[in-house]
């Protein structure tokens, strides 16, 4: 098979029909009819799923995989890469905030580049000030701290080879992000100005991305755990220091030494200080406990459409 598109459900029912009817035609140009359309159903508590499968009995290049839960965006993602039997995988959201005709020009580029991969870049982020504010620091955290060349405003779209696809599959972590993990595969990867739209309200507000990017450090650097031993060399040194400049100042000038206010505070300092590092070493441990349970990180009801013995 030539080409797989991969999208997934959720909340996606108003935008299924127009989704479909596009990535077929784009499907249709690249690789005639040689081709399959994974939708994977991530929850969605509307007729996502329903609408899904009567696509399924009018057409047998539709597969739905229908996962047991809500799993999340990036774990129904991967459930689809995994269900994907194409030579290229196409991946992208099915809301039509990200257009199905994207596929070709993509192709294009990969041809020209001579590249495994050819992704979205916004060119302007979409939302409002805040929104745009908190991306940028967003990734500028995200790079620091995990010491790579992640790709600001990245979309979801992204046409890749089937080596690419395969050694993407080779990480095995139950709680990865998966756009740190597009970067750490490795291979020549090509971006593309494109011009995201705006059909609903985003759900990555400022909290997620607070969450979406303790998960990703804590994912994939050990920079936080160091930082803790500099952190606590720096508050020795300094303790240190002050013990002596008290001791001198004892010695030489016979002045008493401030109580209540300098021991408050350094208890506060520290107090704080030893519970905050606690918690980023419990974080770590919560990582460590989830991976090494190996549960499942998403189940599969059913696979619905024609191709769903081939699976």
């Amino acid at each position: 098979m030539k080409l797989s598109v991969v999208a997934t459900l959720y909340r996606s029912a108003p935008y299924l029909a127009e989704f479909y009817e596009r990535v077929t035609s784009s499907a249709q140009k690249f690789a005639a009819d040689d081709y399959e359309i994974v939708l994977v159903n991530d929850g969605s508590p509307d007729n996502s799923l329903q609408v899904a499968i009567q696509l399924t009995e009018n057409d047998p290049h539709i597969v739905v995989v229908d996962l047991s839960r809500n799993f999340g965006h990036h774990k129904a993602m991967r459930a689809g890469l995994e269900h994907a039997r194409g030579d290229y995988v196409f991946l992208i959201d099915s809301d039509l905030e990200e257009e199905p005709e994207w596929l070709i020009g993509f192709a294009d580029q990969m041809a020209a580049d001579n590249s495994d991969v050819v992704f979205g870049v916004q060119t302007n982020r979409k939302g409002d000030f805040v929104e745009r504010w908190s991306g940028h620091i967003y990734y500028a955290m995200l790079n620091w701290l995990l010491n790579i060349d992640h790709p600001k405003n990245i979309t979801t779209s992204r046409l890749m080879t089937r080596r690419y696809v395969n050694a993407l599959l080779m990480y095995q972590e139950r709680e990865a992000v998966i756009s740190c993990l597009w970067v750490l595969t490795g291979f020549k990867q090509s971006p593309q100005a494109i011009k995201k739209h705006m059909t609903s309200e985003t759900t990555y507000h400022l909290a997620r991305k607070i969450s979406h990017l303790v998960n990703a450090v804590t994912s994939f650097s050990d920079f936080p755990l160091r930082m803790i031993f500099y952190c606590g060399v720096f508050v020795l040194a300094c303790a240190l220091s002050y013990a002596i400049l008290l001791v001198v100042n004892r010695w030489y000038t016979a002045e008493p030494v401030d109580g209540w206010t300098s021991i408050m505070v350094s208890v506060w300092l520290l107090g704080g200080t030893i519970i905050s590092f606690i918690g980023i070493i419990g974080i770590y441990l919560s990582k460590i406990f989830s991976e090494t349970k190996q549960r499942p990180y998403v189940i599969v009801r059913n696979i619905y459409g024609q191709s769903e013995q081939q699976h």
